[in-house]
C-alpha cells in the first residue's frame, strides 16, 4: 500500500515551490527590469555606467542564489522528514484534503512525476478513505447496497467533501435525496490536474472494478458530474464502445446529470492561455506568464472542453444545468461570463453556429447563481428526484 502524505511532504511542497516560483518569478522579473532601465541609462551615460550596472547584477545574484540556496535545502530536510513518516497525515481531515486537492488540480501531473506521495489517486470515497475496490471492501463500505448506483465526481481542485456545500442551509446532499429513493450514492476523488482523457481512461476502469465488486446486481447507474467532473465522466462513457463488451459499465447508466460542465470550454481558461501569450511578449512580466503556463494538463484542456470525437452514450439520458449570475441567461453579462466560470452556451454544448453536442438534452437554468452555487442547489434537488424516478 502506498504510504499516506503528511503535512510534512505539504511543507516541503510548499518551500519548493517558494523557490521554483515565487523566487524564480522576482529574480527574473528583477533581471529585466534591471536590463530595461540600464539600457536606458546606457544610452545617456555611455560606458560610464557599465560598472555600476556589474556591480548590481552581482549583488542580486548573490542575494537570490543565498535564498534559492537556503530553501532547496529546507526543502531536501522536509522531504527527508515526511519519507521517515513524520507529522500528522494530510488525509485526516477536510482541510487537509482540500489542500491535496487544489494542488493536484494546479499541478498534479507533476506531482505525480516529481513528488507521488502526494499525487492522487482516483478511486472510490466512504468516510475521507479510498473504498477497497473487492466484493468484501465494497460490501463493508455500502452495507445497504441498492442495485442503483448514482456516482458523483467533482470539479477541478475540489474533494468529494463540496458535494456537502451549503448542506446545513439545505438540509440535505443530492447523495441522500435520492438514498431515500433507492438509490446508493457513489463518491469518487480524482486527480484533477491529469488530462481529461488519461483521467476518463482511469474512471471507465474503476466504475468497470466497482460494477464487478457491487454486493448485489447493478441495474441502472447514473452519473453525476459538477464543472471538469462532467467533461471527465463523458471521456469515461467514449472509452468503451457500447456493445463492446456485454458487461461493460456503460450499458448500465441511464442518466448523465453535468453541472455547469464546460463542454464547449470555459472562457476563465481561455483568458488565461490568452494572457500567457501576451505576456512570454515582454520580459518584465515574461516570468508571470510562465506561472500561468506551469497549470496542469486538466487545466489547459479547460480551454477547449470535450467536442464532438466524444459522443454520448446513445441510451443514456443527459440533462444539463447551467447557471448565471444574473437572472436571464440572455443577459449580455451572462453570455460573457454566466457563472463566472462557465457560459450558458458551454454548459449547454450549443456552440454560436448552432451544433449540439447533446440533441434533445433537458437544460435547467438557474438565474442568480455561481458556479459553485450548483451544489446543493434546491431547484437541482428537485430536478434530480424527477428526472432519476422516470422509467429507463
Amino acid at each position: 500500500m502506498r504510504p499516506e502524505p503528511t503535512l510534512v511532504d505539504a511543507a516541503a511542497l510548499a518551500t519548493a515551490v517558494l523557490d521554483d516560483l515565487v523566487l524564480a518569478t522576482a529574480r527574473d522579473t528583477h533581471t529585466a527590469v534591471s536590463r530595461r532601465v540600464h539600457g536606458l541609462v546606457g544610452l545617456g551615460l555611455g560606458p560610464v555606467g557599465r560598472p555600476a550596472e556589474v556591480v548590481h547584477r552581482g549583488i542580486a545574484a548573490t542575494v537570490y542564489g543565498a535564498l534559492g540556496l537556503s530553501l532547496r535545502g529546507a526543502s531536501a530536510g522536509l522531504a527527508r522528514l515526511a519519507e521517515a513518516g513524520v507529522g500528522p497525515g494530510l488525509e485526516d481531515g477536510p482541510r487537509g484534503r482540500f489542500v491535496s486537492s487544489a494542488v493536484n488540480g494546479l499541478i498534479g501531473e507533476e506531482l505525480r512525476r516529481d513528488r507521488p506521495r502526494l499525487a492522487i489517486e482516483m478511486g472510490v470515497r466512504r468516510d475521507g478513505r479510498d473504498v477497497v475496490l473487492t466484493p468484501d471492501g465494497v460490501a463493508a463500505a455500502f452495507p445497504a447496497a441498492t442495485g442503483r448506483l448514482v456516482v458523483f465526481l467533482h470539479g477541478l481542485c475540489e474533494t468529494e467533501d463540496y458535494w456537502r456545500r451549503h448542506r446545513d442551509r439545505v438540509g440535505a446532499t443530492y447523495g441522500e435525496t435520492l438514498a431515500g429513493r433507492g438509490w446508493t450514492p457513489v463518491y469518487l476523488r480524482a486527480n484533477t490536474g491529469l488530462a481529461l482523457r488519461e483521467n476518463g481512461v482511469v474512471l471507465a476502469s474503476l466504475l468497470q472494478r466497482l460494477v464487478d465488486a457491487w454486493p448485489v446486481e447493478v441495474e441502472q447507474v447514473a452519473l453525476v458530474g459538477h464543472s471538469l467532473g462532467g467533461l471527465v465522466m463523458r471521456a469515461s462513457s467514449a472509452v468503451v464502445a457500447d456493445g463492446d463488451a456485454p458487461a461493460a459499465w456503460t450499458r448500465l447508466v441511464s442518466d448523465v446529470v453535468t453541472l455547469g460542465t464546460p463542454h464547449l470550454g470555459s472562457w476563465f481558461a481561455v483568458s488565461a492561455d490568452h494572457a500567457s501569450r501576451g505576456m512570454a511578449r515582454l520580459p518584465e512580466v515574461a516570468a508571470f506568464g510562465r506561472i500561468i503556463d506551469r497549470q496542469a494538463p486538466g487545466i489547459r484542456d479547460l480551454v477547449e472542453g470535450l467536442a464532438q470525437d466524444v459522443p454520448p452514450l446513445p441510451h443514456a439520458r443527459y440533462r444539463l444545468v447551467t447557471a448565471t449570475l444574473t437572472r436571464s441567461p440572455r443577459h449580455p453579462v451572462a453570455s460573457t461570463i454566466g457563472d463566472l466560470l462557465v457560459t450558458p452556451r458551454s454548459a449547454t454544448g450549443r456552440d454560436r453556429r448552432g451544433t449540439e453536442l447533446f440533441p434533445g438534452a433537458e437544460v435547467l437554468h438557474l438565474g442568480r447563481t455561481d458556479h459553485f452555487g450548483l451544489l446543493n442547489h434546491p431547484d437541482v434537488h428537485t430536478a434530480l428526484v424527477r428526472w432519476l424516478a422516470e422509467p429507463v
